[in-house]
Parts: C-alpha cells; sequence; structure tokens
C-alpha cells in the first residue's frame, strides 16, 4: 500500500480545481442530453431513438407491404443493436410515432390499442403489432445506405448505424416535435405538408424570398386534433424569430337538440367536436365538471361524452336560460378549450442546438437534401458506369465470338485465358472477368439483343445523371418534381383554421370552400339615410360590424374584393337587432356584441341559433321602435305560404330563439317584413310572374306563431321565388334578368290576389327574349335610381336604370358575353 501510494505521489494523480471538473463534467452530460435523446436533426427533425425505431424496422423487412410484427420483437432489435435503454422508453417513443393525434403524418402503422386522446395507455408491446407507414418508408428509408449518407459505429462497434437518415420531406415542419434536454427545450408545431411544398418550392425559385411571401404559402401550423388559430400575431413571431406563443381554441358549436319525449322542449347545447393540440378530453371534461360544482361555472345541466370512432363530440348541456355565449366564453377563459401552444424552433445544426426562424429550418433541409442527391447521383453514376464498362466488354466479345471460343480451348488455365483475352481484345481486367463469368445462355442472339438495349438503357441513364450534376437548374428542377410527387401522393387538406378575434364568440361550422361566383343568400334590403352617429353595417358575406357615421360617408360602399354592404340601419346603446333566420325562427343581438370596423366578424358567431348541420342562413335584420308598435310582420316562405302576425310576438324573445312560423320540410322562410295596414306585399318568380297581394286584415288575417299561414302563390314546376317586398301603391319594382334585360312595373298596375286555398298565378310581367332567361330578382328603384350588378365572370356594373322608366317593354340594362349571367344585383346609393 505505501508502495502504491508513493507510486501516485510520483505524478499519478492529477490536480483539478473542483469548479473546473463540476464545469466539464456537467458540460459533457448536457451535451449527451442535448444530441443524443433530447433534441431533432434539423435535417431529418428525428431524435436517436426515432432514427433507431425506423431504421431496425427497415433492416426488418417491415414495409408497407409486408404482415405487421409485434411490436416487442422490434423494440428488441432496437434495444440490443442500436439504444441501449429501457423498452419503456423505447415503446413510448414508438407508440406516439403510431397514434394520428400526436403526429400530423404518422410514420408508422399499428394493429392494437396505441392509446387515445383520453391519455388512455397503449396495450403492452406484446399484444400490439406495427410496420412502417408509406411516407416513412419511401421519404425516409429508401435510399439509406452509406452512399447516400454517413454511417458510424453502434455503441458496442458491433454493427454500424445512420448518423441521419435521407428524408426527401422536412419531417421536423410536418410531424413537429417537442423535448426538454438540458437548460433548452424545443417545442415545434406539426404543418400541413401541402403548404411546406409550397414553401420549399416558393425558395427553391426564389432564394432571396420575403418572410412575408413565405408566410403566405405556410400561414401556420396545421395540428392533427384541429382546432382552431386564434391570433395570427403570435405565428409571425415564431417563424420570423423561432419563438411565440400560439392561442389555440377548440371548435364549439351551439345546437339545440330536439326533445327525446314529445310534449318537451328542446335543449339548448354546446357542442364541443375539437380539441386543441395535446389537451386530453378526458381530464379537460373533468375539470369542467369540477368548476361547475365549485360554481366557478353555472347554467350547465348536464355534460355528456358522445365520441366515438369517427371523432370527438361531448355534449355540455345548458339550463332553460342559460346564456350559451357566456357559458362559451367561461370555458374558453377558464378550461384548456382554448390554451397557448409556446412555439421554438430549436434543433440540431452540425450537432450543436440552434433556434431557428421557419425559412432557416426550410434551408437547413434543402441543403441537406441537395447534398443526398448529389452523393446518391454520384453513387449510381458510378454504378451505371461500372456496369457499362462490363457489357461493353460483352459485347466485344459477343462481336468476337469465335476468337474467345479458340482461346479458352486453348489456354491451359484460367489465368492464361484472362491474360490472353485482354490482350487479343483489349479489354481491362474487369471485362475479361466478366467474359470468363458469362454462362452460354448468353451467348444466344435473344440474350445478345437483351445486353444491348441494357447498354443503351444505361448510356441514356448516365447522360441524365451527369446532366443533372453538371446543370444546377436541371438538378432543381428533378427536386421540385420530387416534391410535387409527395404532395399529390400524401398531401391533404388543412385540419387547423387561422382565424381573427377581438372578443370570444362562439364557433360556428362555416364552409372554407369558394365559388367563383356564389350569389350571397341575404337579402336585398335598401339602406337607410346615414343621420345618426353610429351605423351597423352587413355584408353579403355575413359580416356585421359597426363604425361612425363619419367614417362611412368617407368611404366608397364597393370593397376592393367581392363582399357588398347591403344592410345599415341606426344604432342605439342596450337596442337589440333581430336576427330572423330562413329556419323560422327569430334571435336577438345586442349591440354591445358586435364589434366595431375594421374587425368584422360573422354573424353566425355572433348569435345562437339551432340547427348549425344544415347550415341555416340569415334572411333579415329588423329592429323595433316604439313608433311601429301598431304594425305587423309578413312572412313568405320558398314554399309559396303568406302568414301576418303581430308584431308584440318579438317582445322578450330569449337566447333561444323564437319560432315565428310551422314550416312544412323541406320548405324554409324567405323574406320577413314589418309592414302597414294597406302597404302591398309583392312577390316575383323565376318564371316572370308578379303577384300583388294587400295587407289588410280581410285580406290577410293575424294569425298566431303555431300557424303555417296560407298558399298564396302557386308555383310552376322548375320555378321559384326570387323577390319580395312590401310597397305601397303608388311605388315601382325593378324586374332584372339573368341575362341582362330589365323592366320596371307599376305596382298599380297589377291585379290585387287574395290567399287561400290553391294559391294565385298573379300576371306574366317579364317577356324573355331568350328561352334560356330567367328573372334573377325584383328590387324597389332608390331615389338615385341605379343599380349594381355582378356577373358569374366576377365583372360588376353599376347602372343607370332611368331609361327603363315610361317603358312597358324589356330593354337590356347591361352587355353580357357570351353564356355570361348575372349572378347578384343590388340598389346602389352611391353616384353612377
Amino acid at each position: 500500500m505505501v508502495e502504491q501510494l508513493n507510486l501516485l505521489n510520483q505524478g499519478q494523480i492529477i490536480s483539478t480545481a473542483l469548479h473546473t471538473e463540476m464545469e466539464r463534467s456537467y458540460l459533457e452530460y448536457a451535451m449527451s442530453v442535448i444530441v443524443g435523446r433530447a433534441l431533432p436533426d434539423v435535417r431529418d427533425g428525428l431524435k436517436p431513438v426515432h432514427r433507431r425505431i425506423l431504421y431496425a424496422m427497415y433492416e426488418l423487412g417491415l414495409s408497407p407491404d409486408r404482415p405487421f410484427r409485434k411490436c416487442a420483437r422490434v423494440v428488441g432489435d432496437v434495444l440490443g443493436k442500436y439504444h441501449p435503454h429501457g423498452d419503456q422508453a423505447v415503446y413510448d417513443a414508438m407508440v406516439r410515432l403510431v397514434q394520428d393525434f400526436s403526429s400530423r403524418y404518422p410514420l408508422l402503422a399499428g394493429h392494437g390499442n396505441f392509446g387515445s386522446v383520453d391519455n388512455d395507455p397503449a396495450a403492452a408491446m406484446r399484444y400490439t403489432e406495427t410496420r412502417l407507414g408509406a411516407i416513412a418508408f419511401e421519404t425516409m428509408l429508401e435510399e439509406v445506405n452509406e452512399s447516400t449518407v454517413d454511417f458510424s459505429a453502434n455503441f458496442d462497434n458491433s454493427q454500424q448505424e445512420p448518423v441521419v437518415l435521407p428524408a426527401k420531406l422536412p419531417i421536423l415542419l410536418l410531424n413537429g416535435c417537442s423535448g426538454i434536454a438540458v437548460g433548452m427545450a424545443t417545442n415545434i408545431p406539426p404543418h400541413n405538408l401541402n403548404e411546406i411544398v409550397d414553401g420549399l418550392i416558393a425558395l427553391i425559385d426564389q432564394p432571396d424570398i420575403s418572410d412575408e411571401k413565405l408566410m403566405k404559402l405556410i400561414p401556420g401550423p396545421d395540428f392533427p386534433t384541429g382546432g382552431e388559430i386564434i391570433d395570427g400575431k403570435g405565428i409571425r413571431d415564431a417563424y420570423l424569430t423561432g419563438k411565440g406563443i400560439i392561442p389555440v381554441r377548440g371548435v364549439a358549436t351551439i345546437e339545440e337538440l330536439k326533445p327525446q319525449k314529445k310534449r318537451s322542449r328542446s335543449k339548448t347545447a354546446i357542442i364541443v367536436t375539437e380539441l386543441p393540440f395535446q389537451v386530453n378530453k378526458a381530464g379537460w371534461i373533468e375539470k369542467v365538471a369540477d368548476l361547475v360544482n365549485q360554481g366557478k361555472i353555472n347554467d350547465i345541466a348536464d355534460i355528456r361524452d358522445e365520441s366515438d370512432r369517427t371523432g370527438i363530440r361531448v355534449v355540455i348541456e345548458l339550463k332553460r336560460d342559460g346564456n350559451p355565449q357566456l357559458i362559451l366564453n367561461q370555458l374558453y377563459r377558464q378550461t384548456a378549450l382554448q390554451s397557448n401552444f409556446g412555439v421554438i424552433l430549436l434543433g440540431l445544426v452540425n450537432n450543436k442546438p440552434c433556434q431557428l426562424s421557419l425559412k432557416e429550418v426550410l434551408q437547413e433541409f434543402l441543403q441537406f437534401r441537395e447534398e443526398t442527391l448529389t452523393r446518391q447521383y454520384n453513387y449510381e453514376l458510378e454504378d451505371k458506369q461500372d456496369k457499362t464498362n462490363l457489357l461493353a466488354g460483352l459485347i466485344k466479345a459477343l462481336d468476337n465470338l469465335d476468337t474467345v471460343i479458340d482461346i479458352l480451348r486453348h489456354a491451359p488455365d484460367g489465368t492464361t485465358a484472362k491474360t490472353t483475352l485482354k490482350s487479343a481484345l483489349e479489354i481491362n481486367e474487369a471485362q475479361a472477368n466478366s467474359i470468363l463469368a458469362m454462362p452460354l445462355r448468353r451467348l444466344t442472339g435473344l440474350e445478345r439483343q437483351k445486353i444491348e438495349q441494357e447498354y443503351d438503357d444505361l448510356e441514356t441513364r448516365i447522360n441524365q445523371l451527369k446532366e443533372l450534376l453538371d446543370d444546377k437548374k436541371e438538378f432543381l428542377k428533378a427536386l421540385k418534381k420530387e416534391l410535387r410527387s409527395y404532395k399529390r401522393k400524401f398531401g391533404d387538406n388543412r385540419r387547423t383554421k387561422i382565424i381573427t378575434v377581438t372578443n370570444t364568440p362562439p364557433s360556428a361550422k362555416t364552409s372554407s370552400k369558394k365559388t367563383k361566383s356564389q350569389s350571397p343568400t341575404l337579402p336585398l334590403i335598401t339602406s337607410q339615410e346615414l343621420t345618426d352617429d353610429a351605423m351597423v353595417q352587413i355584408s353579403a358575406k355575413g359580416k356585421i360590424y359597426w363604425q361612425p357615421q363619419s367614417a362611412i360617408a368617407s368611404q366608397p360602399m364597393i370593397k376592393q374584393n367581392t363582399d357588398l354592404i347591403i344592410h345599415q340601419q341606426r344604432i342605439k346603446d342596450k337596442q337589440e337587432i333581430i336576427v330572423i333566420l330562413d329556419s323560422g325562427k327569430a334571435y336577438p343581438l345586442s349591440v354591445d356584441d358586435i364589434p366595431r370596423h375594421p374587425t368584422k366578424q360573422i354573424i353566425k358567431r355572433l348569435i345562437s341559433y339551432s340547427a348549425t348541420k344544415d347550415n341555416h342562413q340569415p334572411i333579415n335584420y329588423i329592429t323595433i321602435h316604439p313608433e311601429n308598435k301598431h304594425h305587423s310582420l309578413v312572412l313568405l316562405t320558398t314554399g309559396g305560404f303568406i302568414k301576418r302576425i303581430a308584431i308584440d310576438e318579438l317582445d322578450n324573445i330569449g337566447n333561444r330563439g323564437f319560432t315565428l312560423i310551422k314550416l312544412k320540410p323541406k320548405d324554409s322562410l324567405y323574406s320577413l317584413f314589418i309592414a302597414q295596414q294597406g302597404q302591398e306585399l309583392v312577390t316575383a318568380t323565376s318564371g316572370g310572374r308578379l303577384l300583388r297581394h294587400t295587407i289588410n286584415d280581410e285580406n290577410m288575417s293575424i294569425m298566431g306563431k303555431s300557424a303555417q299561414g296560407n298558399m298564396a302563390v302557386k308555383l310552376r314546376l322548375g320555378e321559384k321565388i326570387i323577390g319580395s317586398t312590401v310597397v305601397d301603391k303608388s311605388e315601382n319594382v325593378l324586374l332584372i334578368s339573368e341575362m341582362g334585360y330589365g323592366k320596371v312595373v307599376p305596382v298599380n298596375n297589377l291585379r290585387p290576389l287574395g290567399t287561400g286555398k290553391g294559391g294565385g298565378l298573379g300576371s306574366q310581367s317579364f317577356r324573355f327574349k331568350q328561352k334560356e332567361d330567367n328573372l334573377l330578382t325584383m328590387l324597389v328603384p332608390n331615389d338615385h335610381k341605379t343599380v349594381i350588378v355582378t356577373t358569374d365572370s366576377e365583372q360588376r356594373f353599376i347602372v343607370d336604370v332611368n331609361k327603363l322608366f315610361n317603358n312597358d317593354g324589356e330593354k337590356t340594362m347591361v352587355k353580357l358575353a357570351n353564356q355570361e349571367k348575372i349572378t347578384f344585383a343590388l340598389n346602389w346609393w352611391g353616384k353612377s
């Protein structure tokens, strides 16, 4: 022992400061965790454990066209060959690669129980089965070899494993990634494949593309569970700096549930169909129940989870007097129905952790893809050249077959034969070996033809490869072609919507599909005079907002886009606007809920309405003033029924709405007007007929809310109602056809009709000059006597209709091109 201590004292002990040793050891540990476990590589978007799982499955031959294999077998291979850590850690990573609610584009396919959004654990690995997904096999593993990417020794130097997979798509952005290292973390959201490919192609074409243009192609994350991103600022911060907070909320609609028992009243419910990414559904429901029990959220009667394999459906049933908008706002504020996704675009670049912008992530991937493609093309070129060299030797041997046979017949051994062949045919050693190894069947004529065809094909491919390697333009063209092919094969529609809101109204399911020229379903309501300080404006696309009168007077009513202001009215404090839907129900809309310009909210998001799935549309907006309390409401349905009710019926409408008319199946409310005794209801049909009904107690009596009204308009086959208005006898109506013809008709010229069984036919007031023409709409000319029309080719005209007055015939209003038609017409309050 003494001798040993003396030996140690002779220089075997190295004196080191404690803080220096701690610093060195800690940094080594930190870098080991950062590089070897927690952070993804920006090139293939994978952490080591995911990369090793995929490569081990590739070695096992678990391609998408092969049978599934037990997960326990795969985990065993990963542990034994590449990843000497706990089996549960490997299995958990594998499970996430299978879950379609965790990965936007799952890299593995699975059989069995792999968990759920309720945070249910997956079944044990001995029960579940897996294999590679098509996107993983084709875009990450098909070209994995030492000629494409670098390999390194595994933990015991017994095998080689890829340092990175030759990814053909930026998986880091497609599936996202989260990880906590030492002193740093990453949290990258998933994105839509179509948008990412479009961004990559744009970056290839314009390497100096601005961030703004890039963000138009990639507007934001696309989570596998859907949801709504409600603010674009966090996205912009994340994409520009690599760090940002993105608010995400679930998708909730307000519906009226049909009563299960007769004579029972319908109930209002909030239906949640999508949750924010990584929100535990069962835990969220439990949280809501706790808040209700604690009295922090009131007016919730029941919570039911009706989710199934087709998707999420959580029903939150409200009490009779519950305000659905208020309750939904409370759910957004107090639960994970609205949560923040903190973006940190952190990944390994050359084995160093770097925080990157969106553009930098795409640039790093493209640089890596160019490197792998170059290596692949060079390897393939060498391989094809070697094969061409051998085939050239075979062809030369076949051309000199007698000489070859004579040499082989007289050669004492193989070495002598090889030397003689090289000299006689002027070939190299590889070609000589190929000739000596050639079977006799290759001497036949058919085999010779195959060799020559193979030689020509190889020469063609060699020329292509040389062009790709020498011409950068052709190289990038091939890269873009490859990206587009994967977009066609694996791309899908965006699941997460991006919206902008200023308050927290309930979400509504509105279609995101745009048609080229879709006529608005809202009515054409005459604008009121701009005299008050504040005006509510409603557009043809259903957007509603208010702004000061001075702002309205200084702006044009034609917007630069295809939206038009079709209704505006004065508002006062605490006044309500009553919204009438084509379902026959009326709902109150508080002025306090209407946002101020320029923030515009779809009106459907501000009212509680029934049967969202049936896509009921607003058809009118009215305000009850004290001066019209003695008036009545006149309703007209698309089926030709007319009904008149007392205006008092609209007093004290609750949030659940009020039914104004009982509709027959497939019938809907077309229009509703506030009318006085003695006024006229004029209705127009697509066939050019006008029907006039006088509004009085004798001809149109007051009915109760449960009545369906009287048949007053008898429609012919293929005919429909295209307009209705309440006017005085001395006024005129303007008729406009789809092909641009117009006519002014005095109301006094129409014969009054009665309401009753069978309905009326009215009078043919418009004669069509072409058989395929139809009446489009009916307007009441305003003081300016100008009309704005829109065609199906998105042309817009302001037309002076003065020339149509004092004329009995139909005249051309707008000259249209061949097959062009008018789709929309509206009174124009500006100057022509």
